[in-house]
């Protein structure tokens, strides 16, 4: 299918949407959490204040 260049020029879309700003930042402050709870286990190993398995 061959468009007409005044066909063209009325083609509308592509736009960012809330929802996928929403799903961006869903998935930052995932990777966030992930990094806290990553740092707090690393600085509990590293500190040795981890409980002991009985």
């Amino acid at each position: 299918m061959i468009l007409k260049d005044s066909e063209l020029m009325t083609i509308t879309g592509g736009s960012i949407t809330a929802t996928f700003i929403n799903a961006i930042v869903k998935g930052l402050e995932l990777l966030i959490e992930l990094g806290k709870s990553l740092g707090s286990s690393f600085r509990r190993i590293t500190s040795g204040a981890t409980c002991g398995i009985k």
